[in-house]
């Protein structure tokens, strides 16, 4: 194990002085042989390039636009190779380079089932992007279809890497290896969530049927309920993640597991906004609090009174999800007494999890809900869905800016408010059910 992980560092340390001396040409070369199954460390060279941008020794445009080139050359001869040498050639040598049979075959059908859109997330997924282009040539798929798609992700694949050498800077050695891991872990479950929604695309009522006869124990007939069953069978699915990722939240603030995480988000978010983002960052902060909750509050109970199918029930259930969020938010952060980063003098002292992304995502969230509910218009969905992630997202940074809240504070006060918020909906959607089985009966 000592050898290997010296040969790595040889390694490593040989193509970091070769990129010093001869610039974006190692870049070029070494994605290139990368795409084509060589074991070469392709991210950690290009976020080591972003260091010599923040040095001034590369021009960081170019250095994205010289590897983004060779990561597509090295995925288009891969790709013809695949396509000459077809399934046979790897039925028979694949072994040598753990091509095998047995692994052509996953991938092929894996490949052929999940489409080409999968390419563009697969770059960040280590052992998967050296065999996409091979396996995307073997099993016919169109060249131009193929282009586009590992095009765009060997360019955002290099720009996300490079760019995150260029934030790092002076920290790069300490911090490079920590987020490299996040930013692959993000690329697994961005992929895991890609696969699940073209799973239940593809088989939607066999999904739907199935999950139905579990919730029948619940609510009897519920299956004739059709747009009902859509959002109620959603909400649950994301009540399931978030109560997933509270109880690994927890289990880590017991066994004090932030602190990393807590250094290395606070460096990168202070890299990327300078000082001269605090007039900006003062007004995102002010989008976690009253002077726009109450004008949401007031426009959503509008849209209730307006359009509202069942006004009392939903009125009820939006006035739930505030007050219960502010106590929930207060009562949590009473229960694990946790202190931030700085004195916040008279104030209350506790911050995790945060009470502003909390507020932010139950109150805004539920809003959304309501509107996309009732609202047929899919770009307004989309808009209003972005528009709330964005607004909350921004309350998120401005905390850990202002050095007020952990960046754990921040990432709990989403987890907690996302199980508050999809338990509600749930209840809300559970209700009407009750209830028009009450009108109808």
């Amino acid at each position: 194990m000592f050898k290997i992980d010296m040969e790595g560092e040889w390694k490593l340390s040989f193509l970091t002085n070769w990129l010093e001396h001869y610039g974006n040409w190692v870049l070029f070369i070494s994605l290139l042989l990368e795409m084509l199954a060589l074991p070469l460390p392709g991210e950690v060279l290009m976020s080591y390039a972003g260091l010599l941008v923040f040095q001034g020794k590369l021009n960081w445009i170019l250095s994205i636009i010289t590897a983004g080139v060779g990561a597509s050359v090295g995925m288009t001869i891969s790709y013809w190779i695949g396509f000459r040498l077809g399934t046979p050639f790897f039925e028979k040598y694949g072994t040598r380079i753990h091509l095998g049979p047995d692994k052509l075959d996953k991938v092929s059908h894996w490949f052929q089932k999940y489409g080409n859109k999968v390419l563009i997330i697969a770059y960040f997924i280590p052992g998967v992007r050296h065999i996409t282009g091979y396996f995307s040539g073997v099993t016919r798929i169109p060249f131009r279809i193929y282009a586009i798609f590992s095009y765009m992700g060997a360019f955002f694949w290099v720009s996300v890497f490079i760019s995150l050498g260029k934030v790092l800077g002076p920290k790069w050695e300490q911090y490079h290896h920590t987020i490299n891991r996040y930013l692959i872990i993000g690329g697994i479950i961005a992929a895991v969530i890609f696969i699940l929604v073209y799973i239940y695309r593809k088989n939607k009522q066999q999904i739907q049927d199935q999950l139905i006869s579990s919730l029948n124990k619940w609510v009897q007939r519920f299956h004739s309920m059709g747009k009902v069953r859509f959002f109620v069978l959603s909400a649950f699915a994301v009540f399931v993640l978030f109560i997933s990722l509270m109880i690994g939240i927890i289990q880590d603030f017991f066994e004090k597991e932030f602190t990393q995480f807590d250094e290395v988000t606070s460096y990168v978010i202070h890299q990327i906004f300078d000082s001269s983002w605090t007039t900006s960052m003062n007004n995102f902060a002010l989008l976690g609090s009253y002077y726009v909750y109450a004008p949401v509050i007031i426009l959503t109970s509008v849209w209730i009174f307006l359009k509202g199918k069942d006004r009392f029930l939903e009125f009820s259930f939006f006035a739930f999800v505030i007050i219960g969020g502010e106590i929930l938010a207060e009562g949590l952060r009473m229960l694990f007494h946790r202190t931030g980063p700085e004195p916040v003098g008279l104030q209350f002292p506790y911050t995790f999890p945060s009470e502003q992304t909390l507020n932010s995502l139950t109150v805004c969230g539920f809003a959304a809900f309501l509107l996309v509910r009732h609202y047929g218009n899919v770009k307004i969905q989309i808009t209003v869905t972005l528009f709330v992630f964005i607004l909350c997202l921004l309350v998120g940074i401005s905390r850990i800016f202002f050095n007020v809240q952990y960046p754990s504070d921040v990432a709990a006060g989403y987890i907690f408010a996302g199980a508050w918020l999809s338990l509600n909906v749930i209840l809300l959607e559970i209700f009407r059910i009750l209830r028009n089985k009450e009108c109808t009966s």
